[in-house]
Order: structure tokens, then C-alpha cells, then sequence
């Protein structure tokens, strides 16, 4: 763990010290996510968010397909139900 000190400026903005932003592969203009728990704050970068939600995901996809091709096939298939004749 790395603690390091900073204050939080009048207009709210809080600068995060070099070290850190070092440590964390963090550069001017990245996106973070910012979560409370209530009592503290945890900063991580929206890269690192979007690879944890992608990986959370993955066991649940079929390989070779799409979501959206999924999706299509589905509503296609539904269509076919209802319109037998295809009229």
C-alpha cells in the first residue's frame, strides 16, 4: 500500500500526487471511476473498470456469435412464429 497527502482545493478538485498517478498508469485527461463506500473513496481508471465488467461477462458468451447477431436471430425467429405464411 502507498499513502501519500494531498488537499482538496476550494473549488473541490483534488490533485493526485505524481507518485501515485505513477503507480497507477494514470495520465492528464484519463477517465476515472470514483466509488464510495460511505467512509472512503476508491479511484480506479475507467480502463481497468471496463476490462473487470468485460471479464465478468465472458463465461456467459457463446463463442463465435454476437450478442447483436444473438439478438437478431431471436427477433427473426420470433417474426417467423408469428407470420407462418410469410406474407
Amino acid at each position: 500500500m502507498h499513502i501519500e497527502h494531498a488537499k482538496l482545493g476550494e473549488d473541490g478538485r483534488l490533485i493526485i500526487p505524481a507518485p501515485l498517478r505513477k503507480e497507477l498508469g494514470l495520465h492528464a485527461g484519463d477517465t476515472i471511476v470514483i466509488e464510495s463506500d460511505g467512509d472512503s473513496l476508491l479511484l480506479r481508471s475507467y480502463e481497468r473498470v471496463l476490462k473487470e465488467v468485460q471479464a465478468s461477462f465472458a463465461p456467459h458468451r457463446v463463442p463465435g456469435t454476437r450478442a447483436a447477431d444473438e439478438l437478431i436471430a431471436e427477433r427473426q425467429a420470433e417474426a417467423a412464429a408469428e407470420d407462418p405464411v410469410g406474407s
